[in-house]
C-alpha cells in the first residue's frame, strides 16, 4: 500500500457536494432492456472464472461452489452450480439476474443439494469476506443517512480500506485482497489466499472480532473503550484516523462547529467533571480545530493530575467512535453466508459494483463509477467512431477489441485481471514447488 502521506485527502474543499445517489442517466425501467446486453458483451466471465476456479484444483471446486441469483420482481434463487464457464455464462446470460451472490463451495454440487442428505452437504471453503456499510455510521454522520452517500462522508470509506486491508496484510500476511464496490453505500473484500479460504467459523469470527473496536447498540452513548496498553494495530489505525481526521470531521461533516455537536461528543466523555471543563472549554473557542485542540490538552492535564480515571486514551476513542471501521461481523464470520459478487449492476442506481485499488483508495469516487446505461452508451459511441474511421479509408482494425475496452468499466477490469494474475502466479509456484517435491523421491 502507498504511503499515506503520497496519498492522503485534498486540501481543497468545495461549498457544492455531490449527492446523487442515482445516476441521472439511468432509469430502472431500462434495466431488462440492458442486462441482457451487460451480460453478453461486458461480464468479464474469463477473468471471473479464472478467480473461482482456483486453478482447476481439485476440479471440484468450481463446481461445488454456490451461487444465488436475485431475478426481476425479486424472485430469488438458491443453490445454483455449474459445470464449468461455458455452462455459467449462458445459465446467466439466459437468465439475467439483477443480482448474483457467491456463496460457499459444498462437498457436492449445490444444485443436487434435494438428493443428497442434508448432514452430507456441508459447506467446506470460502474466502473471507468483509461487508463495511455506510448505514451504520448514521449516528456519527452529519450530510446523509441511510442508503445516501455523498463526498463529505465517502472519507470513511476510505478509512476502512486503509484499516482493514493493512491489518489483513501486515497482521494476518493475507496477500491476495479484492476491494469491490458494493454499487451504493459500501464496499466489501475478498480475502482469497488459501489460508483464508479454509479458515474455520471461529478463526473468521476471531479475526473479524480483532478488528471490531466499535461495539454497542443505539442506545449506547460511548463504544469504544481501549486498553492502557495500545495493541500495535490500534496504533496503526490510529495513525491512519489521525491523516484524515481534520480534513474529514471539521471540514467535511462540521465537528464541533456548533454546541449541538459538541454536546454529541461530550456526551461521550464518561467523568462529569471533565465533561464540565471541556464544556466550558469548547464556549471559549472560537473554531473546530481549536475546539478539538482544547478538548486534548484538557483531557491529557486531568489524566496526568489523576483527576479522572478510564480516560487515558479518550481523544483517541472519540476519533475512533467517529471514524473506526463498522463490520458486520456476521458476514465474515459465517461460512455459509452468501455475499454479492463483483460486476453485478446495483438495480436501484445502475452502478456496477466495480473492483478498485486499495493503493489508489483516495482516488476512487463511487459517484463516478459507470452505470449500465453509461456503459452500453459507450459500447455504442466507440463502434459508431471506429465505422466512421473505416468509412474515411483508414485501414480497420484486425484485431477485435473487448467490449469492456471501450468502456469506463476498463480499469476495473484491469484491477481484476491483477488480482486474478496475482492469484495464478502463487498457484504455478505451487505446483512447481510440488514438482521439484516429487523429482527428489
Amino acid at each position: 500500500m502507498a504511503d499515506l502521506k503520497e496519498v492522503g485527502p485534498s486540501e481543497a474543499t468545495t461549498s457544492s457536494t455531490k449527492t446523487t445517489p442515482t445516476p441521472a442517466s439511468y432509469s430502472r425501467d431500462e434495466l431488462p432492456d440492458l442486462l441482457p446486453v451487460y451480460y453478453k458483451r461486458l461480464f468479464p466471465y474469463n477473468q471471473y472464472y479464472r478467480w473461482l476456479n482456483y486453478g482447476g484444483l481439485p476440479k471440484t471446486y468450481f463446481t461445488n461452489r454456490e451461487f444465488s441469483f436475485t431475478l426481476k420482481d425479486d424472485i430469488y434463487i438458491r443453490y445454483q452450480s455449474f459445470a464449468d464457464q461455458s455452462e455459467m455464462e449462458k445459465e446467466i446470460q439466459k437468465r439475467c439476474p439483477y443480482k448474483i451472490d457467491i456463496g460457499a463451495v459444498f462437498t457436492h454440487r449445490p444444485k443436487d443439494h434435494r438428493t443428497v442428505k442434508a448432514s452430507s452437504f456441508q459447506a467446506q471453503e470460502k474466502e473471507l469476506v468483509f461487508d463495511i456499510d455506510m448505514t451504520d455510521y448514521d449516528d456519527v454522520r452529519s450530510c446523509c443517512q441511510g442508503a445516501d452517500i455523498c463526498e463529505k462522508c465517502w472519507p470513511l470509506m476510505k478509512i476502512a480500506v486503509r484499516v482493514v486491508d493493512r491489518a489483513l496484510q501486515d497482521d494476518f500476511g493475507f496477500d491476495h485482497r479484492l476491494w469491490v464496490y458494493s454499487g451504493r453505500r459500501g464496499v466489501h473484500c475478498w480475502v482469497a489466499d488459501d489460508a483464508a479460504r479454509k479458515l474455520s467459523q471461529n478463526a473468521r469470527s476471531a479475526i473479524a472480532e480483532y478488528l471490531s473496536i466499535v461495539k454497542g447498540g443505539e442506545n449506547q452513548v460511548k463504544k469504544v473503550n481501549l486498553p492502557e496498553h495500545l495493541h500495535p494495530s490500534i496504533e496503526q489505525a490510529r495513525r491512519v484516523i489521525n491523516h484524515y481526521f481534520e480534513d474529514y470531521t471539521f471540514e467535511k461533516q462540521g465537528l464541533l462547529g456548533d454546541k449541538a455537536s459538541w454536546d454529541q461528543v461530550l456526551a461521550i466523555v464518561p467523568d462529569s467533571n471533565l465533561r464540565k471543563l471541556l464544556a466550558d472549554q469548547m464556549e471559549k473557542a472560537k473554531t473546530p480545530a481549536d475546539r478539538w485542540d482544547r478538548l486534548e490538552r484538557c483531557i491529557k492535564g486531568e489524566v496526568s493530575k489523576g483527576n479522572v480515571k478510564k480516560c487515558l486514551h479518550l481523544a483517541t476513542e472519540i476519533k475512533f467512535q467517529y471514524c473506526y471501521p463498522r463490520l458486520d461481523v456476521n458476514v465474515s464470520k459465517g461460512l455459509n453466508h452468501l455475499l454479492k459478487s463483483p460486476f453485478c449492476v446495483h438495480p436501484k442506481t445502475g452502478r456496477v459494483c466495480v473492483p478498485f485499488s486499495a493503493r489508489d483508495v483516495d482516488d476512487f469516487d463511487p459517484l463516478t463509477v459507470p452505470d449500465i446505461s453509461q456503459l452500453c452508451r459507450e459500447i455504442d459511441e466507440f463502434d459508431r467512431r471506429q465505422k466512421a474511421a473505416t468509412d474515411e479509408n483508414e485501414p480497420p482494425t484486425k484485431k477485435r477489441i473487448k467490449d469492456y475496452k471501450k468502456t469506463s468499466m476498463l480499469q476495473s477490469v484491469q484491477v481484476f485481471e491483477e488480482f486474478v494474475s496475482g492469484l495464478e502466479k502463487m498457484w504455478k509456484g505451487k505446483l512447481i514447488e510440488q514438482s521439484d517435491i516429487k523429482k527428489e523421491f
